[in-house]
């Protein structure tokens, strides 16, 4: 072979390499956004007993703590704040779970009392009961890194699923009717 065929085989071949790299790299980026949530991390907490439940009362509403998680139905624990503005995305999905009959218990996360409280009044109030998170406390020992998060405890108080961010019709449809299921 002369040397002239040999280098233009050498040029078409790295001609071709960067497109063939892009094509790689832009398949792996497609696959990583069809992924449930790409952002979510895993839950150390799936599959083991719900964490102690110690909350302080939020206005006069109902108090909750260890026992309701407890009682033989499944049930939806949901950290929120009204400074949260996927929390009032998530709202009406919450609303409409509970007047499916899903007991809902609520955890309000570092918010004023006041403003919790105009936030269930404005938009209805879908926690069986509700407590607040002060100090944040709680919600570390739950592993929450961001409101809203919600989890379904079965009922024998063991954290079945974990939701990160808000409660879409995506997540409810996709993974909570599921768990849902697969629980009766």
């Amino acid at each position: 072979m002369s040397e002239d065929s040999q280098s233009k085989k050498k040029i078409s071949v790295l001609m071709i390499l960067p497109p063939l790299l892009f094509a790689g790299l832009a398949a792996l980026f497609l696959w990583g956004m069809q992924r449930d949530n790409p952002d979510e991390l895993p839950s150390a907490l799936v599959g083991q007993q719900a964490p102690e439940v110690a909350l302080s009362q939020l206005g006069t509403k109902a108090l909750w703590g260890n026992e309701e998680l407890r009682q033989g139905k499944p049930t939806l624990v949901n950290f929120w704040a009204s400074w949260c503005g996927p929390c009032r995305v998530e709202h009406p999905n919450l609303a409409q779970l509970q007047a499916e009959g899903l007991t809902i218990l609520g955890v309000n996360y570092k918010d004023a009392p006041h403003n919790a409280l105009s936030f269930l009044e404005e938009l209805g109030d879908p926690y069986e009961a509700v407590g607040a998170d002060d100090a944040g406390r709680l919600a570390l020992n739950w592993g929450v890194y961001g409101v809203p998060e919600t989890y379904l405890i079965d009922g024998e108080g063991n954290v079945v699923l974990r939701i990160a961010g808000p409660v879409t019709q995506r997540e409810v449809e996709g993974r909570l009717r599921p768990a849902l299921d697969a629980l009766k």
